[in-house]
């Protein structure tokens, strides 16, 4: 009887050990797919977050950009205007300018 008794606990304690194993299994399976979608989630995370501060970026490059543009453009105005004003002496600045930078240009 002792020895039936003895091969009961045996058996019983494989069959332990295999349900041991099949919850590990599960068990490791679960956390995989856990960590998968976490990763997942931090990669899209971190996708929505670079094209955020890539438009932000581009926006503020947009803008600094229109407003050289701009700057640029009421320069070119001003000097048509002063040229337009003052036409003979605007000539003489420019001829002047001319021999000023032909003088550096010959050295």
């Amino acid at each position: 009887m002792e020895a039936k008794s003895t091969q009961d606990d045996y058996d019983q304690v494989k069959r332990d050990l295999q349900a041991l194993r099949e919850d590990m299994a599960k068990l490791t399976n679960s956390f995989s797919e856990s960590q998968k979608s976490n990763i997942s989630s931090l990669r899209d995370e971190i996708r929505r977050e670079s094209r955020e501060a890539f438009d932000q970026v581009r926006k503020k490059g947009d803008a600094a950009l229109h407003r050289a543009k701009d700057a640029g453009d009421k320069a070119v105005e001003d000097v048509e205007h002063r040229i337009e004003e003052r036409p003979f002496l605007s000539i003489i600045i420019m001829f002047l300018a001319g021999i000023l930078v032909g003088k550096m240009l010959d050295r």
